[in-house]
C-alpha cells in the first residue's frame, strides 16, 4: 500500500467517523430538544390549570367574605331583637 493510499483512506475514515459522531450528535440533542418542548408544554398546562384554581378560590373566598359579613349582620339584628325582648 502507498502513502497516498494510506492518506487517502485516512481522509475517508476520518470523513465517515466525523459523520458518524456528527450524526450522533445531532440526534441526541434533537431528541433532548423533543423532551424539553413536551416538558414545557405541560407546565404551561399546569399553571393554566393553577390560574384557573386560584381565580376559582378567590371567588369561593370572595362568596365566603359575603356570606360571613351577612351571618354577622343577622346575628346583629338577632342581639337587638332578643335585648329587646330582655328589657321588656
Amino acid at each position: 500500500m502507498s502513502n497516498a493510499s494510506s492518506t487517502y483512506i485516512g481522509i475517508v475514515g476520518g470523513a465517515i467517523t466525523g459523520g458518524v459522531v456528527s450524526w450522533w450528535v445531532y440526534n441526541r440533542q434533537r431528541k433532548t430538544s423533543d423532551q424539553q418542548d413536551k416538558i414545557l408544554g405541560r407546565i404551561k398546562d399546569l399553571e393554566e390549570n393553577h390560574t384557573e384554581i386560584l381565580k376559582k378560590l378567590e371567588a369561593f373566598d370572595d362568596k365566603h367574605a359575603s356570606s360571613l359579613d351577612s351571618l354577622q349582620e343577622l346575628d346583629k339584628k338577632l342581639d337587638s331583637i332578643l335585648d329587646k325582648v330582655k328589657n321588656k
